[in-house]
């Protein structure tokens, strides 16, 4: 018997997780059940339990494509020819967070993934991995600041980018419970603490 492609593996995978998000958006991730997930992909109960044991696991999932996108728009701008400074950085970042932050946008998944994350081992490796890769990225960062002078030859860039991760996680908290910052409040306070490059002709 022919075994299952990757390919068609992931389009499965892809199917339940985009049927999932149209009943959160439909539902509330709150009211949406699994037998809503089974009705909405076309999929028997076994056929989906075989991607995701648990709503919650859909849940971690779902935030964790979002991080995946943070990253792409992250890797984009840092690699640019010209580096941009953290605010110049940290703006744009904010404003995608924001734009996918309405009553049933990715990002409102997110706290609860890394809630589970803490709870439930199936939810674990999904925002583990999400994190690490992450801090991958803001650690590149750090390297290409130092690179052009901006942080000091010796300076410990695993470290800049374990504190500059922090930035993220805490806007999107006060983002989602308070109703601020904006982007552009982030984005100066950066500016204020981390003036790296600002004085560039």
């Amino acid at each position: 018997m022919p075994r299952v492609s990757e390919e068609h593996l992931e389009r499965r995978r892809r199917q339940i997780l985009d049927a999932a998000r149209l009943c959160f958006a439909r539902k509330g991730f709150h009211d949406t059940s699994m037998q809503d997930v089974f009705a909405e992909s076309g999929l028997s109960a076994g056929a989906v339990y075989r991607y995701f044991k648990s709503k919650d696991d859909i849940v971690a999932a779902l935030a964790t494509q979002t991080m995946v996108g943070l990253r792409a728009t992250m890797l984009e701008a840092i690699r640019a020819d010209t580096l941009p400074t953290p605010a110049e950085l940290i703006g744009p970042i904010a404003e995608y967070i924001v734009e996918r932050s309405g009553p049933e946008g990715p990002v409102r998944l997110a706290p609860q993934a890394w809630s589970l994350a803490l709870v439930r081992p199936e939810a674990t490796g999904y925002v583990r991995d999400a994190i690490l890769a992450l801090r991958e990225v803001w650690h590149e960062y750090s390297e290409r600041m130092r690179a052009v002078g901006w942080l000091p030859e010796n300076a410990d860039t695993e470290a800049v980018a374990s504190a500059l991760i922090g930035l993220l996680p805490g806007f999107i908290l006060q983002h989602l419970i308070i109703g601020d910052p904006t982007p552009e409040t982030l984005a100066r306070g950066v500016r204020t603490l981390l003036p790296y490059g600002e004085d560039r002709a």
